[in-house]
């Protein structure tokens, strides 16, 4: 057989999106819509997102950023707090507001410090969540200074999720942004309550990536990169076609001054590029029959919502990823993000 010159699939979604807000949205949001006809938007702005009003206004916001005639819906979230109002929730999600509720445990991860302290503390807005059938999105580490930050999302597993589903067997789960084989193997024997999403970047770098030829900041993410070997297992899990496994960028911008300062943010900026980047994937690992699985099926099939019906093609045409994107000017100063592997070459590009 002949080389694929070029794809078809159904248009995708995004199942793991930072948008942030102000000025930095109203750049951003274009990156995503071009590729994806939804996205889950997390939560974690500062302030976050805790309330069902808080997520109506800002998916208010992030509807006005749209560029002119562009067919996009965003799906809001919840972020889980331990005051969460459970009433407040259900209602939300009744109502349509609220598609599902992330779980980040306090301090793991950018504005996150109002997360939850103690998992037992929301116990009662989970079993509230299992009956209404509410997503639980995770973001899976421990923040314990003693465990070594490779492993905190394997000890996440065994500390967390296996008694908190032991405790509610029924409440719907997404692992996000999985980066361990460990990861993988929980997901794959849970029951089908469990699902993941597996980000672009942690199928392309592993940790190696973070010191080539000094810090590079523009990799560092959270959870980090792992081992060769885990990055692998997730190329396999991505590639399988297993409808656990779907996609979710967690593209996450940060301007360049945040990014290289002494404390540098975690956070990856891929959306300009990503799909082409796991269309690359699953060429190297000879799996594009199985991308629109992973792109446009597995991720509504999930959530209880139907696939979208329109098409995108993409082309096998040589590129460049976009260099920094400027999203604001203050006093002649200008204000950007660095897109992920800038300046480097993509093997596809999409046709639109």
């Amino acid at each position: 057989m002949g080389e694929t010159k070029e794809i078809s699939i159904r248009r995708p979604d995004d199942w793991h999106l930072h948008l942030r807000d102000g000025e930095m949205l109203k750049v951003v949001v274009g990156y995503t819509t071009r590729s994806f006809a939804r996205a889950i938007v997390m939560p974690n702005l500062n302030p976050p997102i805790t309330t069902t009003k808080l997520a109506l206004s800002y998916k208010e916001r992030i509807i006005n950023a749209l560029p002119k005639e562009v067919d996009f819906t965003p799906l809001m979230t919840c972020f889980l707090t331990d005051n969460s109002d459970a009433d407040d929730i259900v209602s939300g999600h009744l109502n349509g507001v609220i598609t599902a509720v992330k779980l980040y445990p306090s301090g793991s991860t950018t504005n996150s410090s109002e997360g939850v302290t103690n998992i037992a503390k929301v116990f009662g807005v989970l079993e509230r969540m299992e009956k209404a059938g509410i997503p639980l999105l995770v973001h899976g580490e421990v923040n314990d200074p003693s465990i070594d930050i490779f492993y905190r999302e394997a000890v996440f597993i065994d500390r967390t999720l296996i008694p908190l589903l032991k405790r509610f067997p029924g409440l719907k789960v997404v692992f996000e942004h999985i980066t361990t084989s460990n990861a993988v193997d929980f997901v794959k024997s849970a029951g089908p309550n469990i699902a993941a999403t597996i980000t672009v970047h942690h199928l392309i770098i592993n940790r190696n990536a973070l010191f080539a030829n000094g810090f590079r900041p523009h990799m560092y993410c959270l959870p980090v990169a792992k081992h060769e070997s885990h990055r692998l297992a997730l190329r396999i899990a991505a590639t399988s076609g297993d409808v656990k496994f779907f996609l979710g960028t967690d593209s996450a911008p940060h301007s360049l001054s945040d990014k290289e300062s002494s404390c540098g943010c975690a956070g990856i900026f891929s959306s300009p590029t990503a799909l082409e980047h796991y269309t690359q994937v699953f060429e190297e690992e000879g799996a594009l029959d199985k991308l629109e699985s992973f792109a446009s099926l597995n991720g509504p099939k999930f959530y209880g919502l139907n696939p979208n019906k329109d098409r995108i093609k993409l082309i096998k045409s040589k590129s460049v990823v976009p260099n920094d994107v400027e999203v604001s000017n203050i006093n002649g100063k200008a204000i950007k993000v660095r897109p992920f592997l800038a300046n480097e070459a993509l093997n596809w590009t999409l046709a639109n």
